[in-house]
This record gives C-alpha cells, sequence and structure tokens, in this order.
C-alpha cells in the first residue's frame, strides 16, 4: 500500500459561547423506499454553534432511520454535548472533536448508542468547521485544502441518488432534465425487480451513462453472489452494501473475487479502526464515509486521504438535509480526485432550500459558491420554519 502523509487540517483558536440543535420535519407525498425500511417524511437535526465574538456557524446531524431519532439527538446535542463545550476554548474544530470523542467514551458504551453520539459530535463538528472557515472569510472547501489563490469556484460532479423501485424510469428522465448525468437506483426488492428496473434503466439512458446500484445491505453473501452475474451486462459503475455493513472481511473477499462490478461501502462503518480495516481489505473500490453519521470532517479527513492513497475512491455518503449535503460537497472539493457527490432525487426542501447551489447542476457538474463558510442562506432557521410550515 501506497503511503502519503495526511494535510494538517487548519487549526485556528476558538472559543465556544452557545450550542444549539433544532428539529424540522417535513412530510413528503411519495415515501423513499429502501430495502430495509421506508421514509414518510423526511426529519433533520440542525447544529448551530456561537463563538465568544459573536461569530456562528452550522452543521447536521444524521437522522434518517428511524425518523423518531431526530429529537433523540437533538437531545443529545443539548444535554450532553453543549455543557462539554460551552466557555471552552480549542485550537480548532479537530481539536473540539477529540475532546468530544474522548470525554463521551465511556458513556455511548453505558448507554449503548455509540452511533446517536457519535452523530450528534459528527453534527458539531460540521458546525464548527463552518464558523471557522466564516470567520477566515474563505469557503471551506478552500480553508480546508489552505488554497488562498484564485478566485475560480469549486467544481465538482454530481449524481441522482435514491431513486426508487416505483417509477425510476420517470424519476430518472427528471433528474436528466435537472442536469444530472449519473444515477444510482434502490434495489434489494427481489431479483425479477431489480434486474427489471436497472435494464429499464439503461435501455432510458444509454451505454454511456454511469449508472450504480444500492442494495442498502440486503444480501447474503449468496444472494450477492448470485445476484451479480445476472447484473453484469448492464455494466454497472458501482453496486453499493451488498453485503450487510458488519459481514466478515472474508466474505466481502470472496463476493469482489466474483463481482464483475466495483463495490462501493462505508456509510455504515464508525472509527479510523474500521475504515482502516476496509482499506486494507481491499473489498471496495469506492468509499463512502458520511460525515454526519461518523466523524464530521476532523476525522474523515484522515481516512479519505488514506483510501485515496491506497487507491480508493471517495465518494462521500449523504442522504439527509442542505447543511450536510454541502459540508460532504466542500470536504469532496477540498480533498480532490475523481469521486462524485450524491444528490438525493427524492423530494426535500430541507435539502434544496438549504443548498440553493448544488441545485444548479450543469451536465453532471455543481459550482460551490465563493462565500465564506459552507454557503448556507444567512436564516436557516427561517428557512427551515418555512418549509416546515408549508408542509403543516
Amino acid at each position: 500500500m501506497t503511503t502519503h502523509a495526511t494535510p494538517a487540517l487548519p487549526r485556528d483558536r476558538l472559543r465556544i459561547a452557545s450550542v444549539e440543535a433544532h428539529v424540522f420535519r417535513y412530510p413528503i407525498q411519495v415515501p423513499v423506499r429502501t430495502s430495509f425500511g421506508t421514509m414518510t417524511d423526511r426529519p433533520a437535526v440542525f447544529v448551530k454553534i456561537t463563538d465568544d465574538e459573536g461569530a456562528t456557524g452550522w452543521g447536521e446531524v444524521w437522522c434518517n432511520f428511524p425518523a423518531c431519532g431526530a429529537e433523540h439527538r437533538a437531545r443529545l446535542v443539548h444535554t450532553v454535548m453543549a455543557p462539554l463545550l460551552q466557555g471552552r476554548s480549542f485550537d480548532g474544530p479537530q481539536a473540539a472533536w477529540e475532546a468530544l470523542t474522548a470525554q463521551t467514551a465511556v458513556l455511548a458504551i453505558q448507554s449503548g448508542e455509540p452511533g446517536p453520539m457519535a452523530q450528534a459530535i459528527s453534527g458539531i463538528d460540521l458546525a464548527l468547521w463552518d464558523l471557522a472557515a466564516r470567520r477566515a472569510g474563505q469557503p471551506l472547501w478552500r480553508y480546508l485544502s489552505c488554497n488562498t489563490a484564485g478566485t475560480e469556484p469549486a467544481r465538482i460532479p454530481v449524481y441522482a441518488s435514491g431513486i426508487n423501485p416505483d417509477g425510476a424510469v420517470e424519476r430518472a428522465q427528471q433528474m436528466r432534465q435537472a442536469g444530472h448525468r449519473a444515477f444510482k437506483l434502490k434495489v434489494g426488492f427481489g431479483a425479477e425487480r431489480d434486474t427489471a428496473n436497472l435494464q429499464a434503466l439503461r435501455a432510458e439512458l444509454g451505454d454511456a451513462t454511469l449508472l450504480m446500484a444500492d442494495a442498502n445491505q440486503a444480501w447474503t453473501l449468496n444472494d450477492a453472489i448470485a445476484m451479480t452475474p445476472r447484473l453484469a451486462p448492464l455494466r454497472l459503475a458501482w453496486l453499493e452494501e451488498p453485503l450487510r455493513a458488519d459481514t466478515p472481511w472474508a466474505e466481502w473477499q470472496s463476493l469482489k473475487a466474483r463481482a464483475p462490478m466495483p463495490l462501493a461501502g462505508g456509510e455504515n462503518l464508525a472509527g479510523e479502526d474500521a475504515f482502516d480495516a476496509a482499506v486494507h481489505a481491499r473489498v471496495f473500490s469506492i468509499l463512502q464515509p458520511d460525515v454526519a453519521k461518523w466523524g464530521g470532517i476532523s476525522a474523515c479527513w484522515g481516512v479519505v486521504h488514506r483510501a485515496r492513497a491506497a487507491g480508493l475512491r471517495y465518494c462521500p455518503h449523504y442522504l439527509g438535509g442542505g447543511l450536510g449535503l454541502l459540508a460532504s460537497a466542500h470536504l469532496l472539493a477540498a480533498v480532490g480526485g475523481d469521486g462524485l457527490l450524491e444528490i438525493d432525487s427524492n423530494d426535500n426542501p430541507l435539502r434544496s432550500a438549504l443548498s440553493p447551489a448544488l441545485s444548479r447542476i450543469d451536465a453532471g457538474w455543481v459550482a460551490l459558491d465563493e462565500v465564506p463558510g459552507i454557503g448556507a442562506p444567512e436564516d436557516v432557521l427561517g428557512v427551515g420554519q418555512s418549509v416546515a410550515g408549508q408542509a403543516a
């Protein structure tokens, strides 16, 4: 494995005055379906952090499944994390992430909730990076990469994700009209249905279009070994999470040896050791950490750089609201490479209204605004309240 030093993250000192978490929920008419469950509304937990000079930053906590967990994660931010941060100084967001992770490690074990704890810390981390970049007067991608030269906006490729098994062709057509040039279908609904849907998409989109499939951990090893030859003629750019994330690496390696397409995963891994084990196992061609689910930018920065040094492609996972999506886009732009940004194709104003730059898709690409931080609207709470009010 080729090794390269991970670039150091900026370490500008900050002192935290307040930490807030706000929950929003947008009911949807067309449910979002996965192999393990159905989403009937779109929840979001947005974190606002203010420093002692009045500067603010915004982040987002993962809370997709089950949707009722949104309020619980907000309470973790308020009752557990905020008291550990308010009034304290840190040498940058990474130092705050390390302190929070260490101070809540025993509590995460005691409560049996390492996931929600890590997700609350991740949302805080994203807010701190937005705050730090705003204070520096730079877009986050430029601040992270220490790139102060030039004024050209960062451009990154994107793909339409979350395409449901019902009406897949129609949704892909709509996304193509919106500017997308790459598409990912949800599978795991039976071999015949999955194959027919992918065949229909390939026929509609053409041979040159990037087409991916996401099984959301639906299959056993035997299922996947039987399924992948059926999908071979469809020339998938990758097959995502065909096995459960906790499947032993030996089984993943057995599948990789037989699969005719690249394998992708990582959204359900947590911890540097787990990601390093995944890289060492050499089963994924595409690694997909989710910055709102584990690690934020502070920990995912090193994970992503080590993965890229090992020859893996970094394509961040994201299927939540607009703030986490913006942070994912800025991290991808800062890291570089040929990775694609995942943009949910399903209706969610808590995503689209809060990340307007990522709704302007030009032949499969987006450009990040040259405004400080992640480029979220100034009145995040107002936008969230407006969206929730319209839904009600």
